[in-house]
């Protein structure tokens, strides 16, 4: 039960935090904001994040949230390939309308530079453990193709998510994310999709 405790704190911090970058701008949002905004204490706060820069490497969990909260929602029964387009609509939905660009940009450069961790590569995250186990079972249902390995399917979606975040990046938001992703996502993953039989 400690465990959900904390988590639950500690999302509720990243949470708070990332909805007030949005509203506010990263500059204009304080920790004592972000501390009233979650609900928790300033020793919650110090407890998880030496500052506000360390929020910036939570953006990870806010994706790993979203994933976990579709894969509640979502219908059992869907196509898995299907599932995959979903989720990362999805995603790219909220990214679109609820996270700072300028922010994101930052947090995928240092990424690029970080000699430390690179979070959005850990493989222990919820993103990764449940995208794998959707690819598993459509394998198992002839939904997705099994000749490539579960984790060779896994770094391609992975791979494609992230090289159109970072175009949408580069391109200053100029468009909207998700209706291109809707578009050209099924596209660059077709290769994946189990042919049905006739």
């Amino acid at each position: 039960m400690k465990n959900k405790n904390t988590k639950n704190t500690k999302g509720k911090i990243v949470t708070a935090a990332w909805k007030l970058f949005y509203e506010q701008g990263y500059d204009n949002t304080t920790v004592e904001e972000i501390i009233e905004e979650s609900g928790t204490s300033k020793g919650s706060f110090y407890h998880y994040f030496e500052g506000k820069d360390a929020l910036l490497g939570s953006l990870s969990d806010i994706f790993d949230d979203k994933y976990e909260e579709l894969a509640a929602e979502t219908d059992k029964n869907m196509n898995r390939f299907d599932m995959l387009m979903y989720f990362n609509r999805e995603l790219f939905e909220m990214i679109e309308t609820g996270i700072d660009l300028d922010l994101l940009t930052i947090m995928y450069s240092s990424q690029l530079v970080t000699k430390g961790e690179k979070h959005l590569l850990n493989s222990k995250r919820y993103y990764y453990r449940i995208l794998k186990q959707i690819i598993l079972e459509g394998q198992s249902r002839g939904e997705i193709i099994s000749d490539m390995s579960v984790n060779e399917i896994l770094r391609l979606y992975t791979m494609t998510e992230r090289a159109l975040l970072y175009d949408w990046c580069l391109y200053n938001g100029s468009y909207s994310i998700k209706a291109y992703s809707e578009q050209v996502f099924p596209i660059l993953l077709s290769k994946i999709k189990a042919e049905k039989e006739s």
